[in-house]
């Protein structure tokens, strides 16, 4: 690894993250990656947590720190990684959510379709391993999973990835909500390597099992509370409404790369055919959508300018979240009701009300599972090792159903 004087990042989490090396430095300074300074770790959750304003920046920089970590424990342990796997691995999950768009996960499949962040991270590594002369080859090769050392790639992407114990760490401090908070140095602490496969020492269990149940806890409470589901929705029903209205011509404000993003609708396979849009997507980030946000609550179409208003203001829909599917007669009679309160058609009433649902599994057991390594040699998926009723409950899919409509049809 090429060495630079030590550049310094002080992070609320770990407190000083030192930059040692060249390549990893100038990564960081890169455009693509100051861009993560602009988008939102958790989306629009500050409107339910007001503390959540940190960025895919601070979270890219913590994980890369937790790898530096990892990386240690497992050299320690006589697991043979060399300075050039090192810094490969560091920069594989340094870079792992660059291809987020505004929003972060909120709009994922609002500004592109069919593509997935994950999709545009690997084009944008791609893109920057020809900037920098095939430097990033082998962090691409972890990033997905082509090495001969899978668990490089997982502690990139897996069950017990450096990704998960960064954010549940992170997320936790800046909402505030206390469940969330991990043991991560144990974990890692804990971390050894069989047959090329990352493994948890026995003596980690209760660490893993904490950690688990804590993932269930915050996207319950966090990620998919019901007042950030309804926020979200709102979102997209307004990228949604605009898109129509472009489709059809009606001149909006935008800036000009979003511009090019309402009026067509891109999907994976125009990247791959049109590398330009990689550059144009590249320079999206929250204020261009928050931008047009302010902008469009003043327009002239109903639709989009209620919307709008209704998100600045932060007059966000009222949503019931149950365990059974939404009964249709309950939403066809909100749709009526929308349809005479706002004059509108049956097709507009769907944008002021509407029924989803969302499903979490904080765990899935199998080839890709959490093993626990006991003092004999033996692997014990977690499932089976704890003896918690509840972390093999969480191995079992959760499906909640909900409702949203303006707040003037309740």
């Amino acid at each position: 690894m090429s060495n630079i004087k030590s550049k310094i990042i002080n992070d609320p989490i770990y407190g000083f993250v030192t930059i040692h090396d060249e390549l990893i430095y100038a990564l960081i300074n890169h455009p693509y990656f100051q861009r993560l300074r602009r988008i939102k770790q958790l989306g629009l959750t500050n409107l339910v947590y007001p503390g959540a304003l940190h960025t895919r920046f601070h979270h890219a920089i913590g994980a890369m720190y937790l790898m530096s970590e990892a990386l240690q424990v497992l050299k320690s342990k006589d697991v043979k990684i060399s300075d050039e796997e090192t810094r490969a691995a560091l920069i594989a999950i340094l870079l792992h959510d660059i291809g987020h768009g505004p929003f972060s996960h909120a709009l994922e499949h609002s500004i592109v379709k069919e593509i997935h962040h994950e999709d545009v991270s690997s084009m944008i590594m791609d893109n920057l391993n020809k900037e920098f002369k095939g430097k990033l080859s082998l962090a691409i090769k972890i990033f997905n999973n082509q090495y001969n050392k899978p668990f490089l790639h997982e502690l990139v992407s897996s069950q017990l990835d450096m990704d998960r114990l960064d954010y549940l760490k992170r997320d936790s401090f800046f909402t505030g909500v206390s469940e969330g908070v991990i043991s991560s140095e144990r974990i890692i602490k804990m971390l050894n390597v069989v047959d090329d496969k990352l493994v948890v020492e026995a003596k980690g269990i209760y660490s893993i099992e904490k950690f688990l149940i804590a993932r269930r806890l915050m996207y319950w409470q966090v990620y998919l509370h019901k007042t950030v589901l309804s926020a979200e929705n709102l979102l997209v029903n307004i990228l949604r409404r605009a898109k129509e209205l472009s489709g059809k011509g009606v001149p909006l404000f935008a800036t000009p790369t979003f511009s090019l993003f309402l009026e067509n609708d891109f999907t994976k396979e125009d990247f791959l055919n049109k590398p330009e849009l990689l550059q144009k997507f590249a320079a999206l980030d929250d204020y261009d959508v928050m931008a047009s946000v302010k902008a469009w609550s003043d327009c002239d179409d109903f639709i989009l300018k209620t919307l709008c208003k209704n998100m600045l203001e932060r007059n966000l829909y009222k949503i019931e979240l149950q365990n059974e599917a939404i009964a249709t007669a309950h939403k066809n009679k909100l749709i009526e009701k929308a349809m005479k309160t706002y004059s509108i058609s049956r097709k507009e009433a769907s944008y002021f009300v509407f029924s989803e649902s969302v499903n979490n599994r904080a765990y899935n057991s199998g080839d890709h599972g959490i093993n626990i390594l006991y003092n004999t040699g033996k692997l014990v998926d977690i499932a089976t090792a704890s003896d918690l009723l509840n972390i093999q409950a969480l191995n079992k899919s959760v499906t909640k159903h909900f409702i949203c409509y303006t707040k003037e049809l309740k």
